[in-house]
């Protein structure tokens, strides 16, 4: 099974295009989610981590002392341990936040972008067009996407940037179909139809009556991918075909790890936990803001 999120649930489609009203709306809805403003709370608190880790990390996250190797959790001067080369886990863990957060959020936007060009093309040309685009899309879109990314890295080889472009193309195909799907709906409104009785041209059509009502649901499926990206970079990287030592990454992390997982488990499985939590976070937040996006009625 693919480990990509199902693209059968979406965001309704509001008409017509999208006014202040509703946009407060979509706020008001959300800020009653509790859940969804905790985990927002959570993933801004971690990209704040991240973007100031140089201050707020107590130690390099490079240095290591064989003296030290695998402190326990609640050593002085090593709150949460030390890993199997004597680094300090917290300042590795916050340094690894920016990377892991790197390749969760990018390959999703960029995939965010090619695939809503494809998609929204293909939802609102149809014909053949739609057809010769859709079925390209789903021969990647057949395989499961860890094996994808793992084979696409295999072939190019490991590296942060190979790893960035394998899943760039493994999340092209969901966010296109979602594209498409969603585009289709709008296509048939009737104040499209309007517009093109009216003798607008089909790039006006798009930018101005198209593109308002499809990019919010399309940007709500992608944020749910945020989540899978992580845990597929981090596996990755788990893999050796990701993040090259000494780097901090969570994933690479726990592949230095997994050797202390006897001697000292609580601090083999801080990467996990951190992964776990960010992912979570994500899910949450983008479940809430599909919540808040799905008007009835």
């Amino acid at each position: 099974m693919s480990a990509v999120t199902s693209p059968t649930t979406i965001p309704a489609i509001p008409q017509p295009a999208r006014s202040p009203g509703y946009w407060s709306g979509v706020f008001r809805r959300f800020r009653k989610d509790k859940v969804a403003v905790g985990a927002g709370i959570i993933v801004l608190l971690i990209i704040l981590m991240a973007v100031f880790a140089d201050y707020i990390a107590p130690a390099d996250p490079t240095r290591s002392s064989m003296l030290r190797r695998l402190r326990p959790i609640g050593t002085p001067g090593y709150p949460l341990g030390a890993d199997e080369l004597g680094r300090d886990m917290l300042s590795r863990l916050i340094h690894g936040a920016r990377l892991s957060l790197f390749m969760g959020v990018v390959p999703v936007f960029i995939a965010f972008g090619f695939g809503s060009l494809i998609g929204v093309a293909a939802g609102f040309f149809g014909g053949k067009f739609n057809t010769i685009t859709m079925r390209t899309v789903d021969i990647f879109y057949a395989f499961p996407s860890v094996l994808l990314a793992i084979a696409l890295s295999g072939a190019l080889g490991a590296g942060i940037f190979n790893s960035l472009l394998s899943l760039t193309i493994v999340f092209i195909p969901p966010i296109a179909r979602i594209a498409e799907s969603v585009t289709t709906q709008v296509r048939s409104m009737d104040y499209v139809e309007a517009a093109r009785a009216s003798g607008a041209g089909s790039g006006t059509i798009i930018r101005v009556h198209v593109l308002g009502n499809v990019l919010g649901p399309i940007f709500v499926y992608a944020t749910s991918l945020i989540s899978v990206s992580m845990i597929l970079a981090s596996g990755l990287s788990f893999l050796g075909l990701g993040t090259k030592p000494p780097t901090p990454e969570w994933g690479l992390m726990l592949n230095t790890l997994r050797t202390a997982i006897y001697v000292q488990p609580w601090v083999a499985a801080l990467p996990g936990v951190a992964i776990f939590i960010t992912s979570i976070s994500f899910n949450l937040l983008s479940d809430g803001l599909r919540s808040a996006m799905d008007v009835k009625g």
